[in-house]
């Protein structure tokens, strides 16, 4: 089986799975979400220990102040979910601004964007930014008596989300270049770790949960 079949049979799995589970029982979608910060953090402490090898006092603190981090992002995913929209909303733009990055970087190339990961190219990134207003347009129709009143406000929070969730890959994949890695781990077939699926979510949602108790309250 090619990796690209795998990659395409794994997105649709975890895509079924995640959809069960935020839509049909809040308790499962609470499940989901601690057994996948349990694995980023074992993920993201393998890849610390790596790095800081015997300097213990650095690994600790730096994998405490992750299990913190992971505590404060399931409670910000759990509580987006309480609306619906939210949450689904927010793993959309991910999602396609992971995409855009993918087939715009491929198809026009160019310039590299940064040397933590010589594959992000800028039109890449621009690629991410144009691509995460494709969920907006889905939801104007959708739900358009809901956010009509807070379309420009969604307009800037897709920037906004397509931005951190390129932070959040850029994060991740520096770590792995510093531990001498290419994937965090192998846990999904034909896409490595779960940190290597979701390192833009994890960053985005918590920031996505602040904005939205400071200026949208949906």
């Amino acid at each position: 089986m090619s990796n690209l079949l795998k990659r395409i049979i794994t997105s649709i799995l975890l895509a079924v799975v995640l959809l069960f589970c935020l839509f049909y029982n809040k308790n499962l979608w609470l499940l989901l979400l601690l057994l996948v910060s349990i694995i980023s953090f074992f993920e993201f402490s393998k890849l610390i220990n790596k790095i800081f090898k015997n300097r213990n006092i650095s690994i600790a603190l730096i994998n405490l102040t992750t299990l913190f981090y992971l505590i404060f992002f399931t409670f910000s995913a759990y509580d987006l979910a309480e609306v619906n929209v939210n949450i689904f909303f927010v793993i959309l733009v991910c999602i396609f601004s992971d995409i855009g990055g993918y087939v715009v970087g491929k198809t026009v190339g160019g310039k590299k964007l940064t040397k933590i990961s010589p594959n992000k190219t800028v039109s890449g990134s621009i690629g991410s930014f144009v691509f995460s207003f494709i969920p907006l347009f889905i939801f104007s129709i959708l739900f358009y008596e809901k956010i009509n009143s807070l379309f420009i406000n969604l307009i800037f929070l897709s920037i906004f989300i397509s931005l951190i969730s390129q932070v959040g890959d850029l994060f991740i994949s520096f770590f792995k270049r510093k531990a001498g890695v290419k994937d965090t781990g192998n846990i999904l077939p034909g896409h490595g770790g779960i940190l290597d699926r979701i390192d833009g979510m994890i960053f985005a949602i918590p920031v996505t949960f602040i904005f939205n108790e400071m200026f949208l309250k949906l």
